[in-house]
């Protein structure tokens, strides 16, 4: 598996736009000397070969690459271009938390349920630098503007290209692992209402249930059944507060064949039971008399 470095962004907060355009350097021309400019800097060549050094780390981005700076290291040219260069440039930041490892490390940063670990790669070759090239441009025309619908163009802009490195890097199957188990993640929470058990999944994916589970272990550090079990745990408690539903329809449509099974697992995993739950959260009475279905628990 390859060890390229991986920056991930835990989301919420979205990284966000700052400022960017287009360059070129001339014959001898060089990126600037500098340290902890306090932005994420992201290059990306059209023509020509930028020489740049990041601490230790030394790149040569070449025609369709991209490379990204961190905003709190030393970064400094390690040679003059040779010819003639173009390149796009673009300063962001995120004031959530992020990292930089290993591309064969899963990282601390995990999204769950609701959140969403961007990651991007260090360095990589665009697979569509057309594409790239497009968004670079209509990016730049979006920051030029000083209205407001010129602010929502240009983040709308640089969230798609985040999405197009991001999806770049997850179509390499040397990245299995975190793609696999983030892909059997979104199918669970598609289908909690029904039976998934670790063959369904297996068969679904196309791959052998127990190395999925050793990659949702890797990343969620969890079992597929411990995942669902905790997503539909948590829509339970929606449906709890923002609906009248009894608890046997709540057990049907988080995936339970059976509301005392459901009451248990729920007792379990919440520390309380479902009625016990929508008490205390919607002020329902205690001297109200149970339904038929509430008295399961």
């Amino acid at each position: 598996m390859s060890s390229a470095p991986l920056l991930t962004f835990l989301s919420p907060p979205l990284p966000y736009f700052i400022e960017s355009n287009r360059g070129t350097y001339s014959k001898g021309g060089e990126h600037p000397n500098r340290r902890n400019i306090g932005v994420f800097d992201l290059l990306f060549v059209h023509s020509g070969t930028l020489h740049i050094g990041e601490e230790s780390d030394t790149w040569e981005i070449g025609p369709g690459q991209m490379l990204i700076l961190r905003p709190d290291l030393w970064h400094y040219p390690t040679k003059p271009c040779t010819e003639e260069t173009v390149f796009d440039w673009v300063h962001f930041q995120t004031a959530g938390p992020w990292e930089e490892h290993e591309g064969n490390s899963c990282g601390s940063l995990r999204g769950d349920y609701y959140s969403y670990a961007i990651r991007l790669p260090k360095t990589m070759t665009v697979s569509y630098p057309e594409e790239a090239i497009s968004l670079f441009g209509k990016l730049h025309d979006a920051a030029l503007g000083t209205s407001h619908a010129a602010f929502w163009q240009r983040q709308q802009w640089f969230l798609h290209l985040l999405q197009l490195f991001d999806e770049g890097w997850r179509s390499d199957a040397a990245k299995a692992p975190i793609s696999v188990a983030e892909e059997a993640a979104a199918y669970l929470k598609m289908n909690f209402r029904t039976t998934v058990t670790n063959s369904k999944l297996g068969e679904v994916m196309g791959l052998h249930p127990n190395y999925i589970a050793r990659c949702m272990g890797e990343v969620f550090d969890c079992t597929p059944q411990q995942y669902l079990l905790a997503y539909r745990m948590d829509q339970a408690k929606l449906m709890l507060m923002k609906t009248n539903w009894p608890i046997s329809r709540i057990a049907d449509e988080t995936g339970f064949k059976q509301t005392p099974h459901f009451s248990r697992s729920f007792a379990e995993h919440v520390g309380i039971t479902p009625l016990s739950y929508r008490k205390r959260f919607t002020g329902t009475s205690l001297s109200r008399p149970n339904r038929p279905d509430e008295e399961d628990e």
